[in-house]
């Protein structure tokens, strides 16, 4: 089967792996009214390379320059134009991580700021962390960097690992206003989930736990041994993701073979609850497939027994863990496909590129015809490396997905359409995505806030 490069979070080498498995139409003739009810816009100035984040009607994401340096740009997200860009740079994250987003934290009375990694450089620091007006971009306050995984939002604070290269590494937690120092966490961690009083963070180690903090004060509330909660031998090279379900935070941790042991780590999913960590399913010896969408919206795995074959295909429901729809091992279709979803993952498509493909209804299992079937796939499965200039190499920006007619596995023509939910999510009711030029695209066409594909 096809090999692409979705984004993985390989943890504490350079040599994590990283692989996977593999224009908006209105529906009401008054251009006004689709304006209204579900506005859109593209913004071409970008050429997007990482996740956008929102807050306070402002949409910031790392583009990519034609000299290949990178710059954060904030957009105004009711238009799609653009407001300020400045220069951004990578300060230690690793490849299979992707390109780090900006962090976007609402400050009260409708005002946000855009934090990002600046090169500007400080003796021996090696970059500084910036935090700008999300509106003006005007410069509120600055950190320096000497390595680090990329600043996030946690709630109503700013949280940036820092001197992750270093025995020193620790999480901080910073006043978004200020740059004031709230509390530190040692070690490397990384924000997976939070509110307005929590947080929970994955804490990365040979013994990775995941750990949940009084927001104001870093006093502990839980925390959870990932091996404990999936299984023994875990190494987060192989990358991870976590997506939230109701009060449940579902996550997943992708084999990794150590080519020194030729040995395969554990992996699987598993599901702990938010308000005390306890572990509420889990299924081990399962790989996530792509696309797909959020581990807490709609997992879609393949099991994979000891002798390394793989099974089928099953979707589980993130809450409970259980199977609601799966093909069996004898009905996948021979090699040369790509894996593709239709808007509601209702059905498992294999789409033959420039031929006939198969699809099957999930629920059921059974086959179904292909005629005048489109499905959802990766617009290239052979991505090139970003061409970055002066910095380390082997970094991709995050995927695009084009609709593909089944029956002639043929892109459909004309203008491309929106993505489905179940890969973009959403941001305060904005869905945000990347086209395969780079550009950034947006309509407000659902409510809330949901997860996608890259979390």
């Amino acid at each position: 089967m096809p090999v692409i490069r979705p984004l993985a979070k390989p943890a504490l080498r350079l040599a994590g792996a990283l692989a996977g498995v593999l224009a908006l139409a209105g529906c009401s003739s008054s251009k006004a009214a689709i304006e209204e009810t579900h506005p859109t816009w593209l913004n071409g100035e970008v050429n997007a390379v990482s996740r956008a984040t929102v807050a306070a009607g402002v949409a910031a994401v790392t583009s990519l320059k034609p000299d290949g340096t990178l710059e954060t740009a904030a957009l105004d997200l009711a238009r799609g134009r653009r407001l300020w860009a400045h220069p951004a740079t990578i300060a230690g994250r690793l490849p299979g991580m992707g390109v780090q987003p900006p962090a976007a934290v609402e400050t009260g009375q409708g005002q946000a700021v855009v934090a990002a990694v600046d090169p500007a450089k400080r003796g021996r620091w090696n970059a500084t962390l910036i935090v700008r007006d999300a509106r003006t971009g005007q410069k509120k306050w600055s950190r320096p960097v000497q390595s680090t995984f990329g600043p996030q939002r946690c709630g109503p604070y700013l949280c940036m690992s820092e001197n992750t290269a270093l025995a020193s590494a620790r999480m901080v937690v910073l006043d978004p206003l200020t740059g004031k120092l709230l509390w530190t966490l040692p070690g490397i961690s990384e924000v997976e989930w939070s509110d307005q009083s929590r947080v929970v963070m994955l804490r990365m180690a040979r013994h990775p736990v995941l750990s949940a903090h009084d927001l104001k004060t870093g006093a502990p509330v839980w925390q959870l041994p990932v091996e404990q909660a999936l299984s023994t031998g875990i190494d987060l090279s192989g990358g991870w993701a976590f997506g939230t379900s109701g009060e449940n935070l579902v996550g997943y941790v992708a084999p990794y073979t150590n080519p020194k042991k030729n040995r395969t780590s554990a992996f699987g999913l598993f599901s702990v609850k938010l308000s005390n960590g306890t572990v509420n399913w889990l299924r081990p010896s399962v790989v996530r497939v792509y696309p797909s969408g959020s581990p807490g919206f709609a997992p879609v795995v393949r099991p994979i027994d000891e002798q390394g074959q793989y099974g089928g295909f099953a979707r589980l429901d993130p809450g409970s863990g259980r199977v609601i729809g799966q093909i069996a091992a004898g009905q996948v279709p021979g090699t040369g496909w790509w894996l593709a979803f239709p808007k509601d993952m209702g059905r498992l498509d294999f789409l033959k590129p420039n031929g006939s493909g198969s699809a099957f209804d999930l629920p059921s299992g059974q086959p179904t015809p292909v005629k005048d079937q489109r499905g959802w796939s990766f617009c290239v499965t052979d991505p090139k490396p970003l061409p970055l200039a002066g910095l380390p190499q082997g970094f991709y920006s995050v995927a695009s997905l084009c609709e593909f007619d089944l029956a002639t596995g043929k892109r459909v023509p004309g203008p491309a359409g929106a993505p489905p939910a179940w890969f973009t999510g959403s941001q305060d009711g904005w869905r945000l995505w990347r086209d395969e030029k780079g550009a950034l695209h947006a309509t407000r066409d659902t409510t809330g806030t949901a997860p996608g594909m890259y979390g």
